[in-house]
Formats: structure tokens, sequence, C-alpha cells
């Protein structure tokens, strides 16, 4: 009775061993920005390229700008 109990917690403990830890997107990853042209006057500065940012704001009117926090990518690091 025992082993009905204690191989699933095994092995839920051993899948959730294999997660790695999550990273939240962040805007200052993205070099584009999205001004939309709406009442509102938002931003979205989640684009990756330029033209995605275009593709994105061509229906619904606005403008891209190049991201002011941008830092660029992270650097390599290396292992020796």
């Amino acid at each position: 009775m025992r082993v009905r109990i204690i191989f699933p917690l095994l092995l839920v403990a051993g899948f959730a061993s294999l997660t790695g830890p999550a990273s939240a997107q962040s805007p200052y990853a993205y070099p584009w920005c999205g001004l939309y042209a709406d009442k509102a006057g938002a931003t979205s500065c989640y684009f990756a390229t330029y033209e995605q940012c275009r593709a994105t704001l061509s229906g619904i009117g606005g403008s891209c700008i190049a991201n002011p926090y941008f830092r660029g990518a992270p650097p390599l690091s290396r292992r020796h």
C-alpha cells in the first residue's frame, strides 16, 4: 500500500527536478518598440526586428522606434 503512494510521489519529484529556472520576458531584451496611434498612446517594446514591428503596426497605425532601454545581448560566458 505504501508503494502505491510513494512511487507516484517519487515520480513527480523526479520530473520536477528536470525543470530549469524560468526567465520572464523583459522589454529591455528587445531592440524595437512600437508606438501605437490610439488615444492611450500605448508602447510595446517586444519586437525583435524592425520589420516585425512594422508588420504589427501596419493595420492599426503607429510608428516604430529603437528601444531606448535596450541593453543588447548578454555576454557569452566561457567555461574553462
